[in-house]
């Protein structure tokens, strides 16, 4: 089982006991967090997709620890001009295991979903026919 999940502001695809480095969060050290904004769910085979995203799914993790990333060295240079510039810089990061996927809700959001285009053809007909009534 995996799910694709945004967690700030960056999708990523996840499974349990997975660990993954995020932009920093809020959240102390050990502290449980949830993410609700799940965009897609795979249940051995059963894939369930959102609009935008899955109602009443969620992630749930664990944040193991603050830090920061490699240094990523910034040069900027103007040929025959004389000018450099070197900056750097490093990303505050934190990691975070997975602990589980709850898919509670996935199969009303399938449902929601399905009326939805029902609606969205019924007013189509209508069209069609003004438009035959006007080459007559």
């Amino acid at each position: 089982m995996y799910a694709i999940v945004e967690i700030a502001g960056q999708q990523f695809k996840v499974s349990k006991d997975l660990k993954v480095y995020v932009h920093r969060l809020a959240n102390e050290e050990g502290s449980k967090v949830s993410f609700d904004k799940v965009l897609l769910l795979d249940d051995n085979g059963n894939i369930t997709l959102g609009a935008p995203a899955i109602e009443g799914a969620s992630v749930e993790a664990k944040v193991l620890q603050h830090l920061k990333g490699d240094k990523v060295i910034v040069f900027k240079k103007k040929r025959r001009k004389g000018y450099k510039k070197r900056n750097g810089h490093r990303q505050y990061l934190t990691q975070i295991v997975i602990e589980g996927i709850s898919a509670t809700g996935s199969k009303k959001a399938a449902k929601a979903a399905e009326p939805k285009a029902e609606k969205a053809a019924e007013p189509k007909a209508p069209k069609a026919k003004k438009a035959e009534t006007t080459e007559e």
